[in-house]
């Protein structure tokens, strides 16, 4: 299968190549209590609208799609308004798990998408300097994504016992977004939910099929929202750039 795959894409892409950017945003918070984390105030606007504007503002997104649970639909359509959003953008209903959701938000980018970008909804500080980044990686690799070393030391255990300490040195936290090519992306998350493969980010899925994902220097200031620990450090971060 993954001759099969790596066969299927050719080696060749337009120098300006038209990109989707799908918002992932139909989690269930439930590290959050179940309290919809995308609308939570942060630095005066819900924190899904600080994402909008960093895609808005990027020059290499040329739309947005956003997979979200259906009783957000409206309020994330309104949200895009409130916020100025001039470009395309689409809210569609997710799925039962991130990769279900991506591929839905995936299947209704414009047919001239080559690029589709995969961003957490709940990664309010990504910049539109690293969002324009890792798509530029991605035109020269077809799958790209941000990341920032691991600084703690990292242990594997099974049932409370260590069982071994990975070198460091080979360890890397990755961010969002993820760009890849629209085609592989959406045959690798088409076969991951056949084979019933457990994903917890959108490079395992092409990863599984043999495809190489290139990594670039992410930033520290880029967290997800998964605490109300995160609120605080996100406000901090928000303040300290206001300032």
């Amino acid at each position: 299968m993954k001759e099969f795959f790596q066969k299927l894409f050719p080696n060749h892409m337009p120098a300006d190549p038209y990109c989707t950017a799908v918002i992932a945003a139909a989690g269930s918070s439930t590290r959050m209590g179940g309290e919809n984390k995308l609308l939570l105030p942060l630095a005066g606007r819900p924190v899904l609208a600080h994402v909008l504007l960093a895609l808005e503002a990027s020059a290499r997104v040329n739309e947005i799609v956003i997979a979200a649970r259906e009783e957000d639909m409206l309020t994330y359509a309104d949200l895009c308004k409130s916020c100025g959003i001039t470009k395309p953008v689409k809210v569609v209903p997710g799925g039962k798990t991130r990769e279900e959701s991506v591929l839905r938000a995936a299947s209704e980018a414009n047919a001239e998408a080559r690029l589709i970008a995969v961003q957490d909804g709940a990664r309010p500080m990504v910049t539109p300097e690293l969002i324009d980044a890792v798509i530029e990686q991605a035109k020269k690799s077809f799958a790209a994504a941000p990341a920032i070393p691991v600084h703690d030391t990292i242990k594997t255990a099974e049932g409370g016992v260590v069982t071994g300490t990975p070198d460091r040195a080979t360890l890397f936290a990755v961010q969002t977004p993820q760009v890849f090519d629209a085609q592989l992306l959406r045959a690798a998350l088409q076969s991951a939910l056949e084979e019933g493969a457990q994903l917890t980010d959108d490079c395992s899925a092409v990863e599984r099929i043999g495809k190489q994902v290139y990594l670039i220097e992410g930033s520290e200031e880029n967290l997800k929202i998964t605490t109300p620990l995160d609120m605080i450090f996100a406000q901090a971060i928000m303040e300290r750039r206001d300032s």
